[in-house]
């Protein structure tokens, strides 16, 4: 299951469906359609219209990419978990970047890797973001197409120095193609991770198990509490429909009639007193012990000299 989690879509895009059919001929299975906001967020963001003629085998997800250059941006970012599959951070500066990593709610951080960072990435600081199930995004489609040889320059140090400070963990490798003639398939992106500094399993994992996982965070955040209970059936049973009962409860209820009752008069309780108490004292029957049972047949022997004595004695 390889996945593509960053596609820009906006509605009028006439290359859409082209560039979805070639991610499905390509093999991807679970696509996410981004879309782009900065500053001022407005009162009710909510997702363009899905594309339609969407390939059978795709997996169609909404994506929020959020720039932010001030910390204090970050008040609304729980409604918009509410209104999108994933939100994603994009940070312009380290202290945001910070904060980004430490206490703001988010599933992944999609830094701009094709331009020349002006601080350095800390492993203490990225660990503390893939500790709250939070990835680092690398989009290649900036260093593969004509963006010039600054641009991808920039994408293979800035990617490699990510991959240095976080050991090669929390990585996701995504597209960011606008054109279908940006797109890689899984075979050559894995390539790419490798010129990169990850290993081939750690690429693979890139666009599939890290990416999965990215998905069903987001979701288990959505359909839980706090993201840590989802409650998924109350263990309810069905009722019977009408007048219709099992087929146990028929045959319990037959044997319950099959059993006499006792008449109907002033000593029905002390009855079914008695009978109860009969039952109880039957089950409470335990087994004899060996002491017991040795007990018993000496008793019967003794009781059985006495009786041949006894008869020698009158004749």
């Amino acid at each position: 299951m390889y996945c593509d989690l960053n596609v820009p879509y906006s509605p009028d895009d006439p290359e859409i469906a082209a560039t979805l059919n070639f991610l499905a001929e390509l093999g991807y299975t679970t696509i996410a359609l981004s879309q782009s906001l900065s500053g001022k967020l407005p009162p009710n963001p909510t997702p363009p219209p899905t594309p339609t003629n969407v390939p059978k085998n795709l997996t169609i997800l909404t994506r929020l990419n959020l720039t932010i250059t001030d910390p204090a941006q970050n008040q609304r970012l729980t409604s918009l978990a509410q209104v999108y599959d994933l939100v994603a951070l994009r940070p312009t500066n380290e202290k945001v970047l910070l904060n980004a990593c430490t206490s703001m709610e988010c599933d992944v951080i999609s830094l701009d890797l094709s331009v020349r960072q002006p601080y350095h990435f800390k492993f203490k600081m990225l660990s503390a973001a893939i500790a709250r199930g939070i990835r680092f995004e690398i989009c290649y489609g900036p260093g593969v197409t004509g963006s010039g040889l600054e641009a991808r320059r920039n994408l293979i140090g800035n990617a490699m120095a990510l991959i240095r400070a976080t050991r090669g963990r929390g990585i996701i490798v995504s597209s960011e193609a606008r054109r279908a003639l940006g797109i890689r398939g899984p075979a050559d992106v894995i390539n790419l991770a490798c010129v990169w500094g990850l290993s081939q399993e750690r690429g693979k994992e890139a666009l599939c198990e890290e990416a999965r996982k990215v998905t069903a965070l987001a979701k288990l955040k959505r359909t839980s509490w706090r993201g840590i209970i989802d409650v998924v059936d109350g263990g309810e049973k069905p009722k019977p429909k009408g007048d219709k009962l099992p087929l146990n409860q028929k045959q319990s209820g037959s044997k319950q009639k099959a059993i006499p009752q006792p008449e109907s008069n002033g000593e029905t309780l002390k009855r079914k007193a008695s009978i109860g108490s009969e039952v109880v004292v039957e089950e409470a029957e335990k087994p004899l012990s060996k002491r017991e049972m040795k007990r018993r047949a000496k008793k019967a022997r003794f009781d059985a000299a006495g009786g041949e004595e006894s008869t020698t004695g009158n004749t």
